[in-house]
């Protein structure tokens, strides 16, 4: 916050000195607690109920995507396999029919 100070100038002289601080600016600080200041969980990870709450929400999200890109990989899997078999069927009935050693 920006705060300007009016000073009175009794005389001449001391204007010079007082002119130099018409203006000041002051810090704001703010301590662990404090309203707007961030709350450290610390190094075991204790905090309010709320903030359990909150990140056994995000963690149920996370496991939930990731629940649900896995099976989508396997059906992918899947899928592929399923054309690698039809690829490999075909192979064979191509080669069954050729002359030479039967297959």
């Amino acid at each position: 916050m920006y705060r300007q100070t009016l000073t009175k100038i009794p005389s001449r002289g001391l204007a010079i000195a007082s002119s130099r601080r018409a203006f000041t600016t002051s810090l704001r600080v703010m301590a662990e607690g404090d309203t707007g200041a961030t709350r450290s969980l610390g190094s075991l990870g204790q905090g309010d109920a709320f903030q359990k709450r909150e990140k056994a929400n995000e963690d149920y999200t996370i496991r939930q995507r990731e629940k649900e890109k896995l099976l989508e990989l396997r059906k992918k899997l899947s899928e592929q396999q399923d054309h690698l078999q039809k690829l490999s069927d075909h192979i064979d009935e191509l080669t069954k029919d050729q002359g030479g050693e039967k297959n």
